[in-house]
């Protein structure tokens, strides 16, 4: 088999979920494809129907629908689970486009967690024992902080203040300016760590440092912040 063949045989199938660390994905995924010449499938799966999704989880997906459009991507596929466990439906998916090279991001899951709900990697190799998994790191996905370094992230929204500067709440109000995702800095008893956000079709983050940004803000999307 020579080796334009081999390529052809190839498939990349890139699964991504609401946060930071999509857009890193997708682009590996694309980088990777683009490499082997072959089909690159960009997977993301609900709980719910895509109609009941918020406003924040619409502009991650109309922000990964661009980016399958600027690299090229051979589908973009929303899935619902409709309770299914998320390998089952990863496997499934990787099977109808047969996929030969399935990529994710690795989650930071403590040992209990592993114990009781099970590694979603161990799943799929399981399920695809003949599919190579790329499993990408995904803490460097805010910028050059260790996701190590940081809490759960949590709903919270940025309010401009009369001085011009941003400050970081947690309560929707609607002077509120940005809606996105904070991720403390572990072992401080002040709100200091990253907001990350959306705005205009692309993944932002800043630093926080006592409630407040430390950084230039962009302008902000005339429709202003969605409560989730």
């Amino acid at each position: 088999m020579d080796q334009n063949q081999t390529q052809i045989d190839e498939c990349i199938l890139t699964c991504v979920y609401y946060g930071p660390n999509g857009e890193k994905l997708i682009k590996r995924g694309a980088k990777i494809a683009k490499k082997l010449n072959c089909p690159f499938y960009i997977l993301t799966i609900n709980e719910e129907d895509v109609d009941d999704l918020d406003h924040d989880k619409n502009q991650y997906l109309e922000h990964w629908r661009s980016l399958a459009e600027e690299y090229n991507a051979t589908e973009f596929i929303i899935k619902t689970s409709n309770k299914r466990p998320i390998s089952k439906v990863i496997a499934q998916m990787a099977k109808e486009k047969q996929a030969t090279q399935v990529i994710l991001g690795q989650t930071a899951r403590n040992r209990w967690q592993e114990l009781t709900k099970g590694s979603l990697i161990n799943a799929l190799l399981k399920e695809l024992p003949f599919v190579d998994l790329h499993i990408i790191a995904v803490t460097r996905g805010l910028k050059k902080y260790n996701e190590e370094h940081f809490e759960t992230g949590v709903r919270a929204y940025l309010v401009r203040t009369d001085d011009d500067k941003y400050r970081l709440s947690f309560n929707y109000t609607h002077s509120c300016s940005y809606s996105g995702v904070f991720y403390k800095e572990i072992g401080t008893d002040f709100n200091n760590g990253v907001f990350t956000f959306i705005n205009e079709n692309k993944m932002c983050d800043v630093h926080v440092t006592d409630d407040y940004v430390q950084e230039d803000m962009p302008p902000p999307q005339k429709s202003g912040a969605s409560k989730s």
